[in-house]
């Protein structure tokens, strides 16, 4: 069977605050969204905006980085895959279908108390199911936001 590939990265604002829930066994699931934007010109030469939006689930310490980290208007960087489930509605009895997106790394970009505005300086702190103790050891994303902050001096230009 030849090789495959399911791989979603995104670069965008959450649109709301996450919902956090637990599932029955006690794991945590975080459901939230993101927008992100392209421009382009349009058939009469101006200048247009599409923004699209983008659901995202995150399982276990992910989810708990996100109920603690990520609020309305953080800007994250997010890599993942695609999952579709389906059901059948029971009122009317038609399939119905939704695709999110599950979270395998998530990086904060957005600095401590900024929600993404423009211009940010980012913390550039980032977590992966893969560096739970990295992520342990440095005391939290705010703390190491503090230690990285990046002043003018730090720009060569």
């Amino acid at each position: 069977m030849a090789k495959s590939v399911n791989k979603v990265i995104l670069l965008g604002n959450v649109g709301k605050d996450p919902e956090i829930k637990a599932t029955a066994s006690g794991i945590a699931v975080a459901t939230f969204s993101i927008a992100t934007s392209e421009r382009f010109k349009d058939k009469t030469g101006n200048w247009q905006d599409r923004t699209e939006w983008h659901n995202l689930v995150a399982y276990q310490r992910t989810a708990e980085i996100v109920r603690d980290y990520v609020k309305k208007g953080s800007k994250l960087y997010i890599e993942g895959r695609l999952q579709t489930s389906s059901w059948d509605d029971k009122t009317t009895g038609q399939k119905k279908y939704k695709t999110e997106i599950i979270v395998n790394d998530l990086s904060l970009l957005s600095g401590r108390g900024e929600s993404g505005e423009a211009g940010s300086s980012g913390s550039g702190a980032s977590y992966s199911k893969s560096n739970t103790a990295s992520f342990d050891q440095r005391g939290g994303a705010e703390d190491y936001a503090q230690s990285t902050e990046i002043t003018d001096d730090d720009i060569p230009f």
